[in-house]
């Protein structure tokens, strides 16, 4: 079944650019005139800078993605088509696959080489927003999480928009200007507020809030943590880079990897490198994000007014 000429030739993304740029300097004019948002140059021409390495690189590996798209469409289950509700569960299926994908981000961290590029910021902006990967293709998801939907029948075209749409939402929700959504709003959708916390580095708020779109997901799986006011977000990464080079910024956890994994004693060690939870160690010498917070709650433990995760 061939797609809509719409859909094949309008990528949404390309249509927001210029929503993007007009936000950026929106939030740069608010945080100037209010101090309620911040904003460091280089740690913003550095955001910048892996956008558009992001951008070159998916117009590289594009082909390479499109085509195993087409050849697992043409191995699909079945045809679902392009009625509106097929838009609709297609929306929705994306956000619940996106969740997944992004909690198995944190907690793999052969896949976290490539998200942590994202989360090295130590500001939150609309800029961070546009600090995005430029390896995406070498956690090979795009073989299986990012194909599923293409293989339970929904067209490639239909996929790649709602996708689209899915990126679309999530830029307005890096920012610190807007403190609070209405109620209804806050509990379906994920909002500033939310995802401020999945940036944060305080243990309380480490790998929570995984939601793209819909903030049910967190609820649903146990992964949800509301912004506590009493818990001011910290942000970047346990270990933070201590550089604006977009290099070394991309490359920084790839790197990692390779030396640990040289350094194991045995294929066990080496898999675990790559497998295990960002964090891991054979003898314990470093920490993951689990064991982050269960120190941190035991050193809590007799602090009365002590806030509390959201299990």
């Amino acid at each position: 079944m061939d797609a809509p000429a719409f859909v094949e030739n309008f990528d949404p993304v390309w249509i927001a650019i210029p929503f993007f740029v007009l936000s950026v300097f929106g939030e740069m004019l608010f945080a100037r005139f209010t101090g309620k948002a911040r904003f460091e140059a280089r740690d913003s021409a550095a955001s910048l800078m892996m956008g558009l390495g992001n951008t070159v690189s998916g117009v590289i590996f594009g082909g390479l993605i499109g085509l195993w798209a087409l050849f697992v469409y043409e191995h699909r289950l079945t045809t679902i088509g392009f009625a509106w509700w097929a838009w609709i569960l297609a929306f929705m299926l994306d956000d619940f696959v996106y969740y997944w994908s992004h909690r198995w981000a944190h907690t793999v961290r052969w896949f976290w080489a490539d998200h942590v590029v994202h989360h090295s910021s130590q500001h939150y902006n609309l800029t961070t927003a546009l600090r995005q990967p430029w390896l995406n293709p070498l956690t090979l998801k795009f073989l299986w999480l990012g194909s599923a939907l293409i293989f339970l029948g929904f067209h490639p075209a239909m996929v790649a928009f709602v996708g689209s749409l899915n990126l679309i939402y999530q830029f307005w929700i890096h920012t610190e200007a807007i403190r609070k959504m209405p109620p209804w709003f806050e509990a379906v959708m994920n909002t500033p507020s939310h995802h401020r916390v999945h940036h944060a580095t305080n243990p309380l708020y480490l790998d929570r809030n995984y939601a793209g779109v819909f903030i049910i997901w967190d609820k649903m799986f146990g992964t949800f943590q509301p912004e506590l006011d009493d818990e001011k977000c910290r942000y970047g990464i346990v270990k933070n880079l201590g550089t604006y080079n977009p290099i070394k910024i991309s490359l920084h956890e790839w790197w990692g990897i390779l030396k640990d994994m040289a350094s194991a004693k045995n294929p066990k060690e080496a898999l675990m490198y790559l497998l295990a939870p960002p964090g891991w160690s054979p003898d314990g010498s470093r920490q993951t994000s689990h064991q982050i917070l269960d120190r941190w709650k035991a050193r809590q433990a007799d602090k009365p007014d002590m806030p509390t995760a959201a299990e």
